[in-house]
């Protein structure tokens, strides 16, 4: 057992109708079927199209932070 972890970063886009919140969970949840270990997110920009005044997609930009299986 390491007595420390590495970590990657890999940057995701979600969207959504709904929300930001549910763009940012789509796109963990698309992420999670391929990536294992999964820890963080940080989310690096918002943004969404608008109709008839207001707000009708929503895209969020994120950076997901997993763990190097072997650290």
């Amino acid at each position: 057992m390491s007595d420390h972890h590495t970590y990657k970063k890999v940057e995701l886009v979600g969207s959504s109708t709904s929300s930001i919140e549910d763009a940012i969970n789509n796109a963990l949840a698309e992420a999670s079927k391929s990536i294992k270990y999964m820890e963080w997110f940080e989310v690096t920009e918002t943004r969404g199209h608008i109709r008839d005044g207001k707000a009708a997609h929503f895209q969020v930009t994120l950076k997901v932070g997993f763990r190097i299986a072997s650290s």
